[in-house]
């Protein structure tokens, strides 16, 4: 059985849009690509023109998976590209690549931390803060710890969940600084709160060294990594977002899977997108903050 969709003036075949790729909820992959068309809107933005990196679960959250990022042979030419040696790398500009993804059973979307057009240049830094244990409480603590660090260095971050276990802050900076150069400061950050805070916090990489410990991951902020987009679904079996949230609220969050695809838009449309001002705000220098670490640290 097959659907035939067209949006935005491309026709496109939806294949088995009847198979659970949700079978929990349960929700179809009819039902996803409904679903997608709905987070669009905020999804979309923080997507543009940023190289993407795609995990498909063809037989949905239970099935295997593997990761697309070159433009498969199939690639519609209306799906926008950039070019990379010899491959090509998905651009998620567009409503139809978005939908066309979803055929696809592309279940999570991931984001380098810059444009395709200014490689070795940021648009924010950003720290991925992931429990040890079950418990999601010390994380919120970690994310709280970090916030007045960075309030004491003059700026200010937005925080959203992995939609797994963790928490993730960003912090909106001008696209002038290298990955180098944002390294010193999220290394100084990170070694700085583990000093302060020695028993529940720790950037230990090795998992079985952690303990019961908050890992307080500043390295996955580099170049050639990425990290889950805003607004993206989690293929995980109870659908969840990674969702943004308020510092207000953050402290009665339960659980990042609280925040899902049958909840989500309701959601939305009571307090609209929290993290438009990391695309529509004011975004930080860094220099006197170099400069300081360039004269008194080794980081």
């Amino acid at each position: 059985m097959e659907r035939i969709v067209r949006i935005e003036g491309q026709e496109m075949k939806i294949s088995n849009p009847e198979k659970y790729l949700f079978p929990d909820l349960p929700l179809s992959k009819w039902d996803y690509i409904l679903n997608l068309l709905r987070l669009a809107p905020y999804l979309l933005p923080y997507c543009r023109d940023r190289a993407m990196t795609l995990i498909r679960y063809p037989d949905g959250v239970y099935g295997d998976s593997f990761y697309q990022k070159h433009a498969p042979p199939y690639t519609p030419k209306w799906v926008e590209t950039v070019g990379q040696g010899e491959e090509e790398i998905i651009l998620l500009n567009n409503l139809p690549t978005l939908v066309w993804l979803g055929n696809l059973a592309c279940l999570e979307f991931h984001l380098p931390f810059h444009r395709y057009l200014k490689p070795d240049y940021p648009t924010e830094l950003v720290f991925d803060l992931d429990p040890s244990l079950p418990e999601f409480a010390p994380v919120i603590e970690v994310a709280l710890q970090t916030r007045e660090v960075l309030q004491q260095l003059g700026l200010d971050g937005l925080v959203k969940t992995s939609g797994a276990t963790g928490l993730q802050i960003y912090v909106p900076i001008e696209p002038k600084y290298t990955y180098e150069q944002t390294r010193k400061i999220s290394s100084f950050i990170a070694r700085y709160l583990v000093e302060q805070n020695p028993s529940w916090i720790t950037i230990e990489r090795q998992v079985k060294k952690r303990g019961k410990k908050v890992y307080f991951d500043y390295l996955q902020h580099g170049k050639g990594k990425t990290l889950i987009a805003p607004y993206s679904p989690r293929a995980v079996k109870e659908a969840t977002i990674s969702t943004p949230l308020s510092w207000e609220e953050l402290p009665t969050v339960e659980s990042p899977k609280q925040f899902h695809q049958q909840m989500i838009f309701e959601r939305l449309e009571q307090i609209g997108d929290l993290f438009r001002p990391l695309l529509e705000g004011p975004r930080y220098r860094l220099d006197e903050i170099l400069s300081f670490l360039d004269r008194h640290l080794s980081v």
